[in-house]
């Protein structure tokens, strides 16, 4: 399988660096245990002959990006990981020329792949437009306001649609690169979880911290506080629209724009949060975190985060 692998300036160290290493990592075990697999042929390519990482390493460009036909092609994140430096990277040169091959490395049925920070590069070239994906959690209001066109599931780790895949937040370009392996053989994609000692996450919902979601919207912030301030309390959508000064319809529709959930999933997602935090800092029953977090008994907490995290109690409080 022949593999192109995106370096612009300012690349995320280690989200090239797992890429590499990942299938660097398959092709060493398929030679030493005699598999019958191809081995990956993976060329580093650029839209520029000098790129430099985030962390200023020099990274070797073997040919331009418009030359390939590879496989797959997959663009790593970019080291611009707020807002205030995103914005400005994708209005860049290089990006911009980078968008338009891989408009055309698209039409022409590469598949393609992005993680993190690299779904933004991807996105912008207007190739997510109609398909399903995901994209780094804290980015992901950012992300639905500038591509509305993309159909956002950030709460998913990994998400494959057409001949595009796209992964989360940071590490998921371990979970991209494996995704990769897998598609050649499920038992040697196996075999470099277990070496790398990568585990299965098949979601972002257990990592995602509700306060460090990056948005500017002052309704949706109002509502926020007021949110956070009373857990332990019921959750009433009357009383969240007048705190937040707007109707009903109005908080429930901003909140899905901006956030992409509704008020009331909100705060379940905070009192998850708290209920994690609690769970992992305090010798309290579940019984009483219950209470703490505006639920009446232990099982529709216990429910809830199963449900959310894929973990139950005790594996919560096992990885204090």
């Amino acid at each position: 399988m022949k593999l192109d692998i995106l370096a612009l300036d300012g690349v995320f160290d280690t989200g090239l660096s797992t890429v590499l290493d990942v299938f660097t990592t398959a092709n060493e075990l398929t030679a030493m245990l005699q598999l019958d697999v191809a081995p990956f042929e993976v060329v580093v390519t650029g839209v520029r002959k000098r790129v430099r990482t985030s962390q200023g390493f020099a990274v070797p460009v073997a040919r331009a990006l418009d030359a390939g036909t590879a496989d797959w092609l997959i663009v790593p994140a970019l080291g611009c990981k707020m807002p205030e430096t995103l914005e400005p990277a994708l209005a860049r040169p290089d990006v911009r020329d980078a968008c338009a091959a891989l408009r055309e490395r698209s039409d022409r049925g590469a598949n393609v792949a992005a993680a993190c920070i690299g779904t933004f590069v991807l996105a912008e070239s207007g190739v997510l437009d109609r398909h399903k994906a995901t994209t780094t959690w804290w980015l992901a209001t950012l992300f639905r306001q500038r591509y509305p066109g993309v159909q956002l599931e950030d709460s998913r780790m990994l998400v494959s649609s057409g001949h595009l895949v796209t992964a989360g937040a940071a590490l998921s370009h371990v979970d991209l690169a494996l995704w990769i392996v897998r598609q050649a053989s499920p038992e040697l994609a196996t075999l470099v979880a277990r070496y790398l000692i990568v585990d299965s996450r098949p979601s972002q919902s257990a990592y995602v911290i509700s306060d460090h979601l990056s948005h500017s919207d002052p309704l949706v912030e109002r509502f926020e506080r007021w949110a956070g301030g009373r857990l332990a309390e019921s959750f009433s959508l009357d009383e969240a629209a007048l705190a937040a000064g707007t109707s009903k319809r109005t908080l429930a529709r901003r909140m899905q724009q901006v956030l992409g959930k509704s008020p009331l999933s909100y705060v379940q997602d905070l009192r998850v949060e708290r209920a994690v935090h609690l769970l992992k800092t305090s010798d309290k029953s579940l019984e009483q975190i219950a209470g703490m977090v505006g639920y009446a008994d232990g099982v529709t907490l216990r429910t809830l985060l199963r449900q959310r995290l894929g973990r139950g109690v005790r594996e919560v409080r096992l990885e204090a």
